[in-house]
């Protein structure tokens, strides 16, 4: 026998109870808005989840700026581990009293008759059916992993598993791991394995990287300085394509460092092209592109692009009498080249026995039954706000800036969005500081959505 779900009616009902949610909530509840919270889980529940053992952010911690909630730490040019990211945030719902109800699942949004909308959730005690004049999405655009079609075909033998799900080496089988995609999570969960003895065969993409530090600052520091965590993507070269951009990689771990994958090479790391598909028949047998080569001097002009561009604003800077002191620094040289390009590897014959995707994710909006996607499945958007009265999208990388799928820039994106809720202006909030300024960013990032050539068929 069903049971006839709850009703419930209120102003506005905020999907997801991450960062990006609770944000939203923070200023709607400063204004006196009802509104509710909804969250699958529990809050934030994603950074205990579905980061590895020895996960720690790539942004310094200073960068942590939510609504009312900054870290205050003693170490603010450091990186927080996951468990330390996890304890931080801990509190935040309870700072400001967030109408927050985990364990809920959305399963629909459409619109009701006459104006506003209804979500479909099932709760602990059941369905419910909430009535609200307006939506907040804040899932996130991370959802379904990407992996090739031919992956199922893959020996038995081999353990598959996502990035999201990669806790330690030492939970996988013995024996040696394939990585298929450098971004930063493939990156660092390579470097992962790699520094525990681990031989990783790393199938590279086409994600650029960047310094760690330069001329005595962490680079992360230099470019919110110059204002790029504030340019908005219509100002960005290319406009909304940045969205589609793979972001730079680099670690925070152990202080934070460059991650160079010419120098794992040179200390055993077997690299590979683009994974281009699985030998017909052979079930272990996969093969690469010619893409090596390219792929690592092309990341390596990205690096060298991004110091550049930073000892030109310190130039600039120093004319206008900034009296900026820091020493100019030596330009990376490579330190290991492909010989060959690798055409195939036997991941039997070579004793890998478990494959780890860190291609990416794709959005999975399904539940939500209102005409605002493009013919991605991405919701069309300006800065969160939809083409359809009351509904508006938060938490998405280049929502707004560069900042907005950061802590940095998620304050800024909430405050909009809210003060679209309300009626309230906005305040101009830059995400880095009153030292932010106007310039025009070079062309640091590449256009990949996917780094595997086969995975474009899925």
């Amino acid at each position: 026998m069903s049971t006839a779900p709850t009703l419930h009616r209120t102003g506005v009902v905020v999907v997801g109870g991450g960062q990006a949610g609770l944000s939203t909530s923070w200023y709607l509840t400063r204004d006196g808005v009802d509104h509710v919270v909804l969250e699958a889980g529990t809050a934030t529940h994603e950074w205990a989840d579905t980061r590895w053992d020895a996960f720690t952010l790539v942004t310094p911690n200073w960068h942590c700026r939510l609504p009312g909630w900054s870290y205050d730490g003693p170490d603010p040019d450091g990186f927080m581990s996951r468990d330390e990211v996890v304890a931080w945030l801990a509190g935040y719902p309870a700072s400001f009293g967030a109408p927050l109800r985990e364990h809920t699942r959305v399963t629909a949004l459409t619109e009701r008759e006459g104006g506003g909308f209804v979500v479909d959730a099932v709760g602990p005690a059941g369905p419910e059916v909430w009535e609200a004049d307006q939506v907040v999405v804040a899932t996130g655009g991370y959802h379904v992993p990407i992996v090739p079609a031919w992956a199922p075909a893959l020996s038995p033998s081999v353990t598959q598993l996502q990035s999201a799900d990669y806790r330690n080496p030492d939970a996988l089988p013995d024996g040696e791991v394939l990585v298929v995609g450098t971004g930063q999570s493939g990156a660092q969960i390579a470097e992962d394995l790699h520094l525990a003895g681990r031989r990783v065969h790393l199938a590279v993409g086409d994600a650029p990287r960047v310094a760690r530090r330069h001329r005595g600052r962490d680079v992360m520091t230099w470019l919110a300085e110059m204002g790029l965590y504030d340019t908005s993507v219509a100002q960005y070269p290319g406009g909304l394509a940045a969205r589609e951009k793979t972001n730079h990689y680099v670690t925070g771990r152990d202080g934070g460092r460059d991650i160079d994958l010419r120098a794992f090479a040179a200390e055993g790391m077997r690299l590979y092209g683009l994974l281009d598909g699985l030998e017909a028949g052979s079930g272990t047998t996969v093969t690469f592109r010619p893409t090596l080569r390219a792929a690592l001097d092309a990341a390596d002009d990205t690096y060298r692009s991004i110091c550049r561009d930073v000892d030109r604003w310190i130039e600039a800077r120093n004319a206008e009498g900034a009296g900026i002191d820091a020493a100019p620094a030596a330009p990376y040289e490579p330190v290991w080249e492909p010989e060959t390009e690798p055409g195939s590897l036997d991941l039997a014959a070579a004793g890998v026995t478990s494959v780890v995707w860190a291609i990416g994710y794709r959005p999975d909006y399904r539940w939500v039954r209102v005409g605002v996607f493009d013919g991605t499945g991405r919701p069309t958007h300006t800065r969160g706000v939809t083409a359809v009265p009351g509904l508006y999208f938060l938490g998405l990388p280049w929502l707004h800036t560069w900042g907005s799928g950061r802590f940095l820039g998620i304050a800024a994106d909430a405050e909009h969005v809210a003060g679209c809720i309300t009626g309230r202006p906005t305040r101009t909030t830059p995400a880095a500081s009153a030292l932010a300024r106007e310039v025009s960013p070079g062309p640091w990032g590449r256009d990949v959505r996917v780094e595997t050539a086969a995975a474009a068929a899925r």
